[in-house]
C-alpha cells in the first residue's frame, strides 16, 4: 500500500508538468499573435474597412469656378418712410399690406413742441415786420420835416437875398453904413450854409434810413423763409405715399414715440424683382459686374447677372444685387430664397478631385492614394487650386484615373500606409 501511493504520486507529478508545457506554449502563441496583430496596426501602417469611407476618381474635365449662396427676392425699387420730424403717433390711416396711391395718408404724428416753435417765431415775424413799417414810417416823416425846413429855408433865402441886394446898391451909393451891408450880406451868406448844411443831413440820414430798411427787409425775409421751413415740417408731421405701390413694412403704433430719422416703413414698387444677397469677404477682390448666376426653380433653371456690389464689409460679408435678364420667372415672390451658383471666370480644362471631408484635416496638402491593385493607401504630397462647389482644382501630384480617399482622415492619425480588411 505505501508502494502504490508513491507510485500514484509520481504519476500525478509527471501529468502536471506535461499540462504546464501546454499552457506555456499556448500563451507563448497567443503573445505572438498579439505582437503581430499589434505591429499590423502600430508604427506606419493601419488596417482599416474601406466599406466606412469614401473614395473618388479623380478626373478630367472643365473646372468652373464659382461662389454658392442664398439670395433673396427683393422688389426691384423700394422706397423708405421715415420721419422728417419726430413725434408722437397720432393717428394710423393704412395697415401693412395695403396697396397705395402716391400722395395717400399714412400716418400722422403730434408734436407740441414745434407748434410753440411755430407760434414763437410768428411772434418774432410779427414783431419784425413792426419794426420794418415803423422804421419806413420815420423814414417818411423825416422826409417831410426835411422838406418843410428846406421850404421855409428857401423863402428867407430869397427874402435875404433881395435885402442883401438892394443893400448892396445902396451900399456902393453910400447910401447905407458898412455895417448894415455886412449885416445883410452875412444874413444871406448864412441861409445858404444852412440850406446846404440841411441837404447833407437829410441825405445822409436818407442813406441810413435805407440801410437800415434794407437790414430789416433782409432779415424779415429770412424769417419768412425759416417760417415756411417750419410749416413744411409741421407738414411732414403727416406721412403721405411718395409713390404708387404696396405698404409692405409700417412700424408705427398709436401713442408711439417716433424721433427725427427713424425708420418707420417702406413702399415697393412691384414692376420688378432683384435678388439681394451676402457673400463671403473672401470673395470680394473675385466678384465683377455682369458675372452671371445660376438658380434652379421647379425643373426650370435660370440665369442672372451681377449689377451691383457694396464694397463694405459687415460681419465678414459684403452684399451684392443681381437683376434679371427680360421677364422674371412667372412663380418667383417676394421674400423667396434662392440658392444660387455665381461663376468667377470662365471654365478650363482640369484635373479634378471630388471634394470632401478629408480637407479639414490635411489643408489640401497630401491626400491617401489607392495602390493599382485597391488593397492599400499611402499618403502623398498634393498641391489644390481653386474650388467650387464640387471639386477641387488638381494643380500637383495626382493623375487622372487615380483613386483617392476623400472622406474624413480625422480617424487615421498619422499613419503613412493604410491597409484594407476587404478588397477595394
Amino acid at each position: 500500500m505505501p508502494i502504490g501511493d508513491t507510485m500514484d504520486r509520481k504519476i500525478e507529478k509527471s501529468k502536471w508538468k506535461k499540462y504546464r508545457l501546454y499552457v506555456l506554449v499556448t500563451a507563448a502563441v497567443i503573445l505572438v499573435g498579439s505582437a503581430l496583430v499589434t505591429g499590423a496596426s502600430s508604427g506606419d501602417t493601419l488596417k482599416i474597412d474601406n466599406r466606412r469611407i469614401g473614395i473618388s476618381s479623380v478626373e478630367s474635365g472643365d473646372f468652373q469656378e464659382f461662389i454658392a449662396f442664398s439670395g433673396a427676392v427683393v422688389p426691384i425699387k423700394t422706397y423708405y418712410l421715415d420721419a422728417i420730424e419726430g413725434g408722437r403717433v397720432e393717428a394710423r390711416y393704412i395697415e401693412a399690406g395695403t396697396f397705395v396711391e402716391k400722395g395717400d395718408k399714412i400716418i400722422s404724428l403730434a408734436n407740441t413742441n414745434l407748434l410753440l416753435d411755430i407760434m414763437y417765431r410768428e411772434a418774432e415775424l410779427f414783431q419784425q415786420s413792426n419794426n420794418l413799417r415803423n422804421t419806413k414810417l420815420a423814414m417818411q416823416q423825416n422826409r417831410l420835416n426835411i422838406q418843410s425846413q428846406l421850404l421855409d429855408l428857401d423863402h428867407q433865402i430869397l427874402q435875404s437875398k433881395r435885402v442883401f441886394e438892394r443893400n448892396k446898391k445902396l451900399s456902393s451909393k453910400a447910401m447905407i453904413s458898412s455895417d448894415e451891408f455886412d449885416s445883410s450880406r452875412d444874413d444871406y451868406q448864412y441861409l445858404l450854409k444852412k440850406r446846404e448844411l440841411t441837404l447833407q443831413s437829410f441825405e445822409q440820414d436818407s442813406i441810413y434810413r435805407e440801410v437800415q430798411v434794407e437790414q430789416l427787409e433782409s432779415g424779415l425775409q429770412r424769417m419768412q423763409d425759416n417760417m415756411e421751413i417750419v410749416k413744411q415740417n409741421l407738414d411732414n408731421l403727416v406721412i403721405t405715399a411718395p409713390v404708387s405701390g404696396q405698404l409692405t413694412s409700417l412700424n408705427a403704433e398709436i401713442g408711439e414715440a417716433k424721433v427725427r430719422g427713424e425708420r418707420l416703413g417702406q413702399i415697393d414698387i412691384l414692376d420688378g424683382f432683384k435678388i439681394s444677397a451676402p457673400v463671403d469677404e473672401h470673395f470680394i477682390t473675385r466678384v465683377q459686374l455682369s458675372q452671371p448666376a445660376l438658380f434652379t426653380i421647379g425643373s426650370n433653371e435660370y440665369t442672372v447677372h451681377l449689377n451691383k456690389i457694396y464694397p463694405e464689409v459687415v460681419n465678414g460679408q459684403f452684399r451684392i444685387e443681381l437683376g434679371f435678364e427680360g421677364r422674371e420667372p412667372e412663380d418667383i415672390r417676394r421674400g423667396q430664397t434662392l440658392h444660387m451658383r455665381l461663376e468667377l471666370g470662365n471654365s478650363q480644362q482640369a484635373i479634378l478631385l471630388r471634394r470632401g471631408g478629408f480637407y479639414q484635416e490635411t489643408g489640401g496638402q497630401w491626400v491617401y492614394v489607392l495602390d493599382e491593385g485597391g488593397e492599400s493607401a499611402s499618403k502623398r504630397q498634393v498641391k489644390l487650386g481653386r474650388q467650387n462647389q464640387d471639386y477641387y482644382e488638381v494643380l500637383e501630384g495626382l493623375e487622372p484615373g487615380e483613386k483617392v480617399i476623400t472622406s474624413s482622415y480625422r480617424q487615421f492619425g498619422d499613419y503613412e500606409q493604410l491597409f484594407f480588411k476587404n478588397e477595394a
